[in-house]
């Protein structure tokens, strides 16, 4: 029996605006070390490459660097108060549920590869109303290997019970572009994520400004670059 076609999305900066909680959650950190806050126009700048890179940035905004061991005191604790209020300011970005709708109702399935942990994620899912409607919702802990890592991706769709000449990715960052490319699945970015460059610099597939467009996207993928992703009947809008 022929795999429905599985669309695979990144979670921050992809599917949800969660900058503004990270960076609260920074500063909380940055607080309790005696720094200042950083303003949250600089420190969503910061944000995307995971909660490490992100507490070292912002001592680093303030001249400050802390030991290894004490970095990861400070991430364990920016851990636990991050999940106490991952969904107080995160939100879907416009048009998502409006796309799962319109994708379900296709015959498509879907499933979560992020670098954040899974249990996080999971919770931020749940809060957000959205986590019912994937087959599976894999972290950076779920498996042996983390984006960039190629099985990180395939071992999601195998998860989801998908077949890879049948996926195609949606990500913000060079991470997920390169963890498809990597994997030889076609990959969707979102321009309005986390990312230190341009996002048509790494040469995803199509580049998309809203969910709206994720339709057209998918088409024109299926249709040119992989005939065998949708069938006629998976087209009809």
């Amino acid at each position: 029996m022929t795999a429905a076609p599985l669309l695979v999305f990144d979670l921050d900066g992809t599917l949800a605006d969660t900058a503004p909680d990270l960076v609260d959650t920074l500063n909380v950190i940055l607080a309790g070390e005696g720094v200042a806050p950083v303003a949250f126009a600089e420190a969503r700048a910061m944000v995307g490459a995971g909660s490490r890179a992100l507490i070292q940035r912002g001592l680093e905004a303030s001249g400050q660097r802390v030991s290894p061991e004490r970095l990861e005191a400070l991430f364990a604790a920016f851990l636990v108060y991050y999940e106490a209020h991952i969904a107080e300011k995160s939100r879907l970005y416009p048009g998502v549920e409006a796309a799962f709708d319109r994708f379900a109702a296709a015959g498509f399935a879907f499933a979560v590869c992020t670098n954040k942990y899974e249990a996080p994620a999971r919770l931020l899912l749940t809060q957000l109303g959205l986590a019912g409607r994937f087959a599976c919702i894999c972290g950076q802990d779920t498996f042996a290997a983390a984006k960039p890592d190629p099985r990180a991706l395939l071992e999601t769709i195998a998860r989801a019970g998908g077949e890879a000449g049948r996926t195609i990715m949606v990500g913000d960052s060079g991470t997920d572009i390169q963890t498809a490319q990597n994997a030889g699945i076609p990959v969707i970015a979102v321009d309005f994520g986390y990312t230190e460059r341009p996002i048509r610099d790494y040469r995803p597939d199509r580049v998309i400004a809203h969910y709206d467009d994720l339709w057209d996207a998918v088409a024109a993928l299926s249709s040119r670059d992989r005939p065998s992703t949708l069938t006629s009947k998976d087209t009809v809008s």
